[in-house]
This record gives C-alpha cells, structure tokens and sequence, in this order.
C-alpha cells in the first residue's frame, strides 16, 4: 500500500496563510525548490481541495509556468505528470490534464487509492488534510517551516491531538526547516 503524505509550507506559528489570505511569503529559495522536487518527485497522484487546486493549475496552464526552466520547470512537469484529484461541491469543472472532480471526500475511495497507487499521493491544503488525518489516512508530514510569524491566518494542522515520530530534518540556508514526520496511530 502507497503513503499519504501531507506536505505543507507554513510560519513558525502554523499558518499557511496570513490574516488576509496572502501566501507569497512562502516562495521558496532555489535550495528549497530543489529540495521540495526531491520529495514531491516520488508522488504520483495527488490530492486537492478546490482553492489549492485552482491556486496550482498556473503549472500546467500558465505558460510562465508551465514552460519554466530550472527547478520550476521540474516541479511544473512533475505537476503536470501526476494524477489529481479534486474535492469541491462548487467547482464545475477541472481546467487540467489528468484530473477528476470528485464532489466530496470518500476515505474509502482514498484507501483504494492507496492501494492501487503505484507510488505515494499527497494531499495539499490544510482543509482537506483535516479530512484525511480525521480518519487515520494521513501517513506521513512534510512540513516547510519559513522563519517568520504570521500571527494568525489559515492554520497548517486541524485541531485534532496527533502523535508524530521525527523520521528527517533538513536545515537551508534562508533559514527554512524541513521537518518529515511518521504519523503515529
């Protein structure tokens, strides 16, 4: 059976987001997108709730992006590479390649997934990771902690009691951690 892993940038306080729904904070230094490449490139579906989603189709829909080079245009040929798969009541429909609407998160449709999957997913957005770590399906964090506050925004984690066994950490030089976690069950 493949790994659900959360990966997730944030401020040292956990949040994704600040106050006004701003994320340009966390772009992340070559050294980290580099990095980020390296844990990503083993994902081969990922998870998505519908504003994460809309915020990542620049990779495969806008040419800037799209047709980067260096580390950015690894990480948009990885995007573009992988399945996806959306969870929205609202949204009508996907603007990207390899892609399926799904209209609500079925933890069962997500263990088959799991379990069919040829390498690990990922789920991306704190909103849905609530959804997956409700019901044990998260198996591993990802966390990018950015040296700065934000004092308040989207948090990175659900307001639920997890155990975590510190399984890697990577120090860059902007000062960013990169913390990877086994999820206890």
């Amino acid at each position: 059976m493949s790994s659900l892993l959360y990966v997730v940038n944030c401020s040292l306080d956990g949040y994704v987001n600040d106050p006004d729904g701003n994320h340009d904070w966390g772009a992340p230094t070559p050294e980290v997108f580099a990095f980020l490449n390296d844990v990503e490139g083993r994902v081969t579906t990922q998870l998505y709730g519908r504003r994460t989603y809309e915020l990542m189709t620049v990779w495969e829909t806008d040419p800037e992006f799209a047709d980067a080079s260096g580390h950015e245009g690894d990480f948009a040929r990885w995007w573009q590479e992988t399945e996806k798969v959306v969870y929205s009541t609202t949204l009508t429909d996907v603007v990207t390649e390899r892609t399926r609407l799904e209209r609500s998160f079925d933890p069962e449709a997500v263990r088959r997934v799991k379990e069919e999957s040829p390498g690990p997913l990922s789920v991306f957005g704190p909103t849905l990771a609530a959804s997956a770590f409700e019901v044990g399906l998260v198996d591993e964090v990802h966390l990018f902690v950015k040296p700065l506050t934000l004092g308040g925004g989207l948090q990175a984690f659900p307001p639920t009691a997890l155990r975590l066994d510190l399984l890697d950490e990577r120090r860059f030089g902007d000062g960013s951690l990169y913390l990877r976690y086994a999820v206890e069950s």
